[in-house]
């Protein structure tokens, strides 16, 4: 006791002796006249050590807050999916998208603006404020190869805007699509570096992949796999909608000095497409007189809105695109039905994205919120071949021809609902990109490139309804932000030095309609289809059409053409013969782009790239040969499975049951292709999911009246080549107990989002003829481990 009362005596002592006369201790706090946000995350100011023991007798310094400079704005980017430049209204086009409209009339349009050519890069590109090979996203992420620049793998010398505004004070939320995450990254065992929540996004409700079935998602809360709601009505541009509404209204609730910022990016208007039965009526018999008509009927109201010059011309169509009128009654139907699915998609998704706007307004925020509306990640797209697909995933495959007109018509109900997965004709990709000539994909083509953007800010320019003919590029968003924010482009984030960003702000061109253009170089280049813009003159590459399986010439031999752009707006008036120097000059300065922004070497393969091994991008499975799993393990995305396509498999699962069991033991996709083990009241089955078209179904006639079994599925691929049959057998405790023919299997991919799962089905039924939905599919057994095998 002696010795506590010392101690105490002693630091009483040595307290009085560092007191100022009024016994409190004063710390010096050294505040800067601001704070340095150009070396993120900012750091609290040093302060001199504090001398005095008793709190109560001690000053506190003033407390570190990081916020957002004054009078920062609310930032909202919409980033719409595969639309072209001439669909939407607001540029001249049939579709009604009253929410970009309104945008527009008080906000800017911009008629030069452009993109990757392709969603990952474009996303990219936006997000990192840099060049898309620059921050190694040459392509989509299902195919990224092993190559800088194409390798999928964001750098930390890139970080996105978002990580930008979240380290200065901003809330950030990120809706819907992302497609910026390698493949082999998008499992439990993550990493999740380059997830939403990793890359600037406190906040992430979406899917991961590059699209998804609009009624049936596989939907991420941050880094955690949640099912749909429970809602008849569902669809996931409302449900995103509703996320996002609730976010930014609680958000405001709890702290109204911090401002957001929004990435909203749904998966419309993507294949599927998707969309609710009344928004597809709306648009009956709109479009009876084809894609020809469709195309000089909107250049006629561009011209008219000023959107484009009034010597304008329409850019030729396509050879492979058929003249309409030379087309069969039956097509002319079907192709109709499509196209109004697509426009009643667009319409409903721009109605959505009007949602999100009256929240905002609600609230009182929209006239100091940034808007940044861009339609399209590219344009329209063309890869649902020349007569469009009840099933976009046998084109992805690059299978064309497996559907008939009239097999397509006897569905036309259905197109566009739940029970469809549909892609329009090549031909409406064309002419939603109007005046140009072609499509996604086709990145040295403003059909490919060239979309419509608003940026609309009442509190930060007064432009109202105004056009902007500057080149611009995505890129030059997130330089856009940071300078309405006042914010700098940061040296370092998180201690690594930064690259620096390609794009640059619009707001000089927004508050100047007159001001020179500051973007005066651009590269493009996507899977071999290339192009440079350099001071109004164009060279470009049309290396393969969308929807081609081959290029039309070889890398070495492609041919380029030229463009004044600044008196050719569509690209109409080839000057290469004209001009050889000037071509010579553009191509020359395209190789010094693609040198600094790791483009070379081009890889213009196809089905090939989404093989890890033979693209060589790095494959969660590595080399193994067979993987394991137990009941419960759901989810599991097609890149981070076992590679079971285009060759033998062996299935092996231990199960307890209780007597006529049913459930999924274990399965790979969805309704619209894949595959499945499972029990069928007590018979076990295997399914084989042809894209839908087809069920190829192996089942046994005799009951299992055991409490555990073993179950196995030998597949027996034929070989000679990709997409091949086999023989299936099925066998129960080492006794074959049934045997079929699997005539054809699906050679590239099952789906970009459904999943392979342990004891239940998740999203789409692949056994849809047995199961109804996920509920209906959970297995009554148990699965106490199922290894699935390939040869060695």
């Amino acid at each position: 006791m002696k010795r506590v009362f010392l101690n105490l005596l002693v630091l009483m002592m040595v307290f009085v002796s560092c007191s100022t006369p009024d016994g409190k201790q004063k710390a010096e706090v050294k505040h800067k006249n601001g704070l340095d946000r150009t070396n993120l995350p900012i750091q609290p100011p040093a302060m001199a050590p504090i001398t005095v023991m008793d709190a109560r007798d001690a000053t506190k310094p003033e407390p570190f807050e990081i916020k957002a400079p004054e009078g920062a704005p609310n930032v909202v980017v919409v980033l719409i999916d595969d639309i072209g430049f001439g669909a939407t209204t607001a540029y001249g086009g049939a579709i009604n998208t009253p929410t970009f409209d309104r945008l527009a009339d008080n906000g800017v349009r911009f008629n030069h603006f452009h993109t990757t050519a392709l969603c990952s890069p474009t996303r990219a590109a936006l997000l990192a404020g840099r060049n898309h090979h620059n921050v190694n996203v040459g392509s989509v992420m299902e195919i990224a190869t092993g190559f800088p620049g194409n390798q999928g793998i964001r750098p930390d010398n890139a970080k996105y805007g978002s990580e930008i505004l979240r380290q200065n004070g901003y809330s950030t939320a990120a809706f819907g699509k992302w497609h910026e995450t390698a493949t082999w990254e998008v499992s439990v065992s993550g990493p999740y570096f380059r997830w939403p929540t990793n890359s600037g996004f406190d906040k992430f409700y979406g899917f991961i992949g590059g699209e998804t079935n609009q009624w049936d998602p596989v939907i991420f809360d941050g880094v955690t796999k949640v099912h749909k709601k429970d809602n008849p009505d569902y669809h996931f541009t409302t449900d995103m909608t509703d996320e996002a509404v609730k976010w930014v209204k609680f958000q405001q609730a709890l702290t109204p000095e911090k401002p957001f910022m929004i990435y909203y990016a749904p998966g419309a208007v993507h294949a599927p497409h998707h969309a609710p039965k009344e928004w597809i009526d709306k648009y009956k018999g709109k479009f009876d007189d084809g894609w020809q008509k469709l195309r000089e009927e909107t250049i006629a109201r561009q011209k008219k809105m000023g959107i484009i010059p009034q010597d304008a011309k329409l850019a030729p169509i396509p050879e492979d695109i058929k003249d309409w009128e030379s087309l069969s009654a039956n097509e002319k139907k079907l192709f109709a039905i499509q196209m109004e699915a697509f426009a009643g998609f667009v319409e409903h998704t721009d109605v959505e994205v009007g949602r999100l706007v009256n929240a905002i307004d609600e609230i009182g925020e929209l006239d100091n919120t940034l808007f940044v509306y861009v339609m399209g990640d590219n344009g329209s797209s063309a890869e649902g071949g020349m007569q469009g697909t009840y099933n976009e995933l046998i084109s992805l495959n690059g299978i064309f021809g497996a559907e008939t007109i009239e097999g397509m018509l006897k569905r036309e109900n259905d197109w566009g609902g739940p029970n469809s997965f549909p892609h329009m004709a090549a031909g409406w990709a064309v002419a939603t990109n109007a005046p140009f000539s072609w499509t996604k994909q086709v990145a040295g083509d403003f059909g490919g490139t060239r979309n419509g953007v608003v940026i609309h800010w009442p509190k930060g320019f007064s432009a109202k309804g105004e056009i902007r003919t500057q080149f611009s590029h995505v890129n030059d968003v997130v330089p856009t932000i940071l300078e309405a924010a006042k914010l700098p482009v940061p040296k370092t984030i998180n201690g690594v030095e930064q690259k620096p960003m390609d794009g640059v702000s619009l707001l000089y061109a927004i508050k100047n309609a007159n001001a020179a253009e500051r973007h005066t170089t651009q590269y493009f280049e996507i899977a071999g289809n290339r192009g440079i813009y350099h001071e109004g003159w164009l060279a470009r590459v049309i290396h393969r059409p969308a929807w081609k399986n081959k290029p039309l010439n070889t890398l070495q031999n492609d041919v380029w053409d030229l463009y004044n752009v600044k008196e050719d707006f569509s690209l109409t008036n080839n000057l290469a013969a004209e001009y050889p120097d000037k071509l010579a000059e553009m191509k020359a300065l395209f190789e010094k782009e693609a040198i600094a922004n790791n483009v070379y070497p081009l890889d213009d393969r196809l089905y090939e790239r989404f093989n890890a091994e033979l693209a060589g991008r790095p494959d969660l499975m590595g080399k193994r040969k067979s993987l394991t799993l137990s009941h419960g393990m759901e989810g599991i995305m097609e890149n981070t499975f076992i590679n079971v396509k285009n060759k033998s498999k062996t299935i092996v699962a231990d199960v307890n049951l209780k007597g006529n069991d049913r459930g999924i033991i274990l399965c790979q996709g969805g309704k619209f292709g894949g595959w499945a083990v499972y029990m069928d009241n007590g018979y076990p089955a295997y399914t084989y999911n042809y894209f839908g078209l087809k069920r190829y179904t192996i089942k046994s006639n005799k009951k299992i009246s055991n409490k555990n079994a073993e179950i196995k599925l030998q597949f027996d691929y034929d070989g000679g080549g990709t997409g091949k049959g086999g023989n299936a057998i099925l066998y129960v405790d080492g006794k074959k107990v049934a045997e079929g023919r699997v005539e054809k299997t699906e050679p590239a991919v099952f789906s970009g989002d459904e999943t392979a799962d342990v004891g239940m089905d998740d999203a789409t039924q692949v056994a849809d003829l047995v199961f109804k939905n996920l509920k209906d599919s959970k297995f009554t057994g148990y699965v106490n481990k199922v290894t699935v095998s390939i040869p060695e």
